[in-house]
């Protein structure tokens, strides 16, 4: 029989488990489904509330071995998605400095709350720029050959990067609640701890660098243009798997997107949910 979990709300997460279905039933509440093996073996047959939602399936995951319900020996290691997962970035960072870099190049783009979290379907920030310009019109200020336009992107999105590790810097985009002890939980059991994404390797990085200097030095970071081909693709996470000679099967994703999620699942991975600000109506039900 399935237990009930209830997690008290922070941000706008929601928290789904390998094999569960997850709603959110109000603002300020999520609540998760998880099987058994998916629970912490203390908390198996009650009601748990924690406020440290993003932490607390994935940290039941570490100590129970993975959706399987394997020991914490056959576990292998943890890999985060970076945006949405270790922080809430999008809207207030990623958005804003594409925004800023537009408006330095005097382009008529200004990408709202709302339709920037409908262009989150599209991995990448270059990708994403090309797509939504393919869709509606290039700029009139942008150039009208393809070879002109691939450029403009490319500068485009490395001043974005430089703006988003400014912003980033001045300490408006904390790591997301539970993140630190998570992280430090899984390195205490030996796991080998990583992070993929789409974004940028440096803006990662400076993501990665919130965690403070010694935990940082201990992620391995897999990013940007490092593959082809982004998420929904799993070519990102197959080539962790290959570079840190992982076994799939003994390995957890923790993502907040259904793109993220597809990738993960489609590299064979066990894949734990955590909803951020624009994926909480997004579906999960390959998780």
């Amino acid at each position: 029989t399935s237990a009930m979990v209830e997690l008290g709300y922070v941000g706008n997460a929601a928290l789904v488990v390998p094999g569960a279905r997850a709603h959110v039933g109000r603002l300020g509440c999520a609540s998760v489904a998880c099987a058994p093996a998916a629970m912490p073996r203390h908390n198996r047959s009650r009601i748990v509330r924690s406020r440290d939602r993003a932490a607390w399936v994935a940290r039941a995951a570490i100590e129970d071995g993975g959706a399987a319900g394997a020991g914490t020996k056959d576990m292998m290691a943890l890999i985060f998605d970076c945006d949405g997962v270790l922080a809430e970035t999008e809207k207030e960072a990623h958005r804003t400095a594409f925004n800023e870099a537009f408006a330095e190049r005097g382009l008529d783009t200004d990408w709202t709350p709302e339709l920037y979290g409908e262009l989150l379907a599209t991995g990448g920030g270059k990708e994403r720029m090309t797509a939504h310009w393919n869709r509606v019109g290039w700029p009139a200020a942008a150039p009208s050959d393809e070879d002109g336009r691939k450029e403009l992107v490319k500068a485009l999105h490395k001043r974005k990067t430089e703006l988003f590790m400014e912003l980033i810097g001045t300490g408006r985009v904390p790591l997301r609640g539970g993140v630190e002890r998570l992280v430090d939980e899984a390195l205490a059991r030996g796991l080998t701890v990583a992070v993929c994404s789409t974004s940028n390797e440096l803006a990662v990085g400076r993501i990665v660098a919130l965690l403070g200097e010694q935990r940082a030095a201990r992620i391995s970071i897999f990013a940007g243009d490092i593959v082809a081909r982004k998420k929904p693709s799993p070519d990102i996470y197959l080539l962790a798997l290959d570079k840190l000679q992982l076994d799939a099967s003994r390995c957890v994703v923790v993502e907040d997107s259904h793109i993220g999620l597809s990738a993960a699942k489609d590299a064979g991975i066990a894949c734990v949910i955590t909803k951020s600000f624009y994926t909480s109506d997004e579906d999960f039900s390959r998780a």
